[in-house]
């Protein structure tokens, strides 16, 4: 367990900087981009204003899933120009992206990491015969990081894939969309049937993602 709380919030730190990157590069070629992501100190690996942003998701929830579930789940947020969003509703679901294709990408690099591990014989202490510490910590930035990306592309409120959507509609269509997404307050309900929907489809993607990319005995 102390090797996932020290790598949650790496996790989400860089999905929160990644979505505020995204949103950075789009500010400095659209005038009323998300700027105020990085005025805020959002495009940052530095935890406290991600914190300071989103306490619930950052810090509350972690300790209560971990209390009560043996398991941390958590989120962090980024600030964003809703008036750009309906201007740029295409650009907005990319910038949605950003964050899931974050996860995925350090997901990818911890099972490097661990292949690399495993082709030089220094995946187990020697004297012990289980895996070793850097070991751990790949496996579990590669668990973490595909568990948040995974989630996280769930098209249910307030997820990224409830914004990444739009790439499949028009314009017009995703305004519409849009209007009843901002409109509604369906954030805490998404969540709940996102949670539901998750804890029974994650172990078998899991299962299908550890067998293609890590190495056999796992």
């Amino acid at each position: 367990q102390g090797e996932a709380e020290r790598a949650a919030v790496p996790a989400e730190e860089t999905t929160g900087r990644t979505h505020g990157r995204r949103r950075q590069v789009d500010g400095n070629t659209h005038l009323f981009g998300a700027r105020v992501g990085a005025a805020g100190g959002q495009v940052s690996l530095n935890p406290v204003p991600h914190i300071l942003r989103e306490p619930v998701g950052m810090v509350v929830i972690p300790i209560l899933s971990f209390l009560f579930f043996r398991s941390m789940m958590g989120w962090a947020s980024a600030p964003f120009d809703p008036a750009w969003e309906r201007r740029h509703p295409h650009r907005s679901a990319w910038m949605a992206l950003a964050g899931p294709a974050a996860n995925f990408t350090l997901m990818l690099l911890a099972a490097l990491g661990l292949r690399l591990l495993n082709a030089a014989g220094m995946m187990y202490d020697p004297v012990t015969g289980y895996m070793n510490f850097p070991a751990h910590i790949f496996y579990v930035f590669f668990s973490l990081n595909l568990l948040l990306g995974t989630f996280n592309l769930l098209p249910v409120p307030p997820l990224d894939g409830s914004t990444a959507i739009m790439l499949l509609m028009s314009e017009e269509r995703a305004h519409r969309y849009l209007d009843w997404l901002r409109g509604n307050s369906y954030a805490m309900v998404g969540l709940i049937v996102g949670i539901v929907i998750f804890r029974r489809m994650f172990p078998f993607i899991s299962g299908f993602t550890t067998q293609l990319l890590l190495p056999s005995h796992f």
